[in-house]
């Protein structure tokens, strides 16, 4: 309800809890996949759910269908099962050819018998459907999901997960502090270099003021500067001192910290599956699990305090170490006079 403006003032507020510790003239970014709550997609499992939805609209519409094949398609689903054994591929590509036959019917069926008066409300679902029957293996911007057509394919080189379906997301933090600064969400898989105007642009909203430089890998190759900020990857350091060499490696020794930072928001503050809908919810679950992760180390340093002074105070009442006190100091916490 409050929206996307509403979650980024509450991103804001995360940051200014921490003070003079999220200003930094230099920040590190880095990009990460956010997986949004769908099954692995596959052609079949596609098709499939069509051929129920169709069969759905048309028992909502009281339609009388020719075939409504749920039971050849529950056998059929049988057959595709270990489509790889050698043995079963040929009779599994023939039933998943099957699949995608039936599916097609049960449309054109819906698109001819579908009243007039209600063609407008099921025509965006049925262009879906077809968008779906007719995409091949080479083609871009495929559809993966049928409830969330916006997912896209990620792949980011790991090697226990080639493929993640869902959106690109750039994180950006302070250089010793590790607080989020930005958290930006892109829809498809655009290159990292053109993540970066965006995120800095949010960094300049939350913080109100400008980075002089990001510390990025090697992923962020072919920008030098965006709007005045000077982006920094390793290179190979040719022409550089020895102490502009030091710097640099001080410098992209710092960036792996964003590692961590990236996993503690995907694995205890819910960014590692996004259950909200739409575009919309792919921006509101990053910007929330990014203030989660920066109100709760404040709440972490505001804990470690206390328990310093506890043990202080402990320490003084077992007459290990006196503690004096000027009539004229005041405490931080207003209380406390004399």
């Amino acid at each position: 309800r409050i929206g996307e403006k509403g979650v980024e003032k509450i991103l804001s507020q995360s940051i200014k809890v921490h003070g003079k510790d999220a200003m930094s003239d230099e920040v590190i970014f880095d990009t990460t996949a956010q997986e949004k709550n769908i099954t692995y997609p596959t052609d079949t499992k596609l098709r499939v759910k069509i051929i129920k939805k169709c069969n759905k609209i048309a028992k909502s519409l009281a339609i009388t269908q020719r075939r409504s094949y749920k039971c050849e398609v529950k056998k059929l689903l049988i057959i595709t099962r270990f489509s790889n054994h050698p043995k079963r591929k040929k009779e599994a590509r023939r039933a998943a050819k099957r699949i995608h036959i039936i599916a097609g019917r049960l449309v054109r069926e819906l698109e001819r018998k579908i009243p007039e008066n209600l063609i407008k409300k099921y025509e965006s679902s049925l262009n879906l459907f077809n968008r779906v029957l007719t995409q091949k293996k080479e083609d871009k911007n495929k559809i993966y999901s049928l409830h969330e057509p916006e997912v896209a394919c990620i792949a980011k080189g790991k090697a226990h997960k080639p493929y993640e379906f869902g959106s690109k997301v750039s994180l950006a933090i302070t250089r010793e502090t590790n607080i989020i600064v930005a958290a930006v969400d892109f829809n498809g898989n655009p290159h990292d270099t053109k993540t970066i105007a965006p995120t800095l642009e949010q960094y300049e909203r939350l913080t109100g003021q400008k980075a002089k430089i990001v510390i990025a890998d090697r992923g962020y190759r072919g920008r030098k500067t965006v709007d005045g900020t000077q982006i920094v990857i390793p290179d190979n350091s040719q022409g550089k001192t020895g102490y502009e060499k030091t710097k640099a490696r001080k410098r992209f020794r710092r960036r792996a910290a964003i590692e961590p930072v990236i996993s503690h928001t995907k694995h205890q503050y819910r960014m590692a599956r996004n259950y909200l809908k739409g575009k919309l919810g792919d921006k509101i679950n990053v910007m929330m699990a990014a203030a989660a992760f920066n109100f709760k180390s404040r709440m972490n340093k505001l804990i470690q305090q206390l328990l310093w002074a506890l043990n202080f105070l402990m320490l003084c009442a077992l007459g290990k170490l006196k503690l004096t006190l000027r009539p004229d100091l005041v405490l931080d916490c207003g209380v406390l006079k004399d």
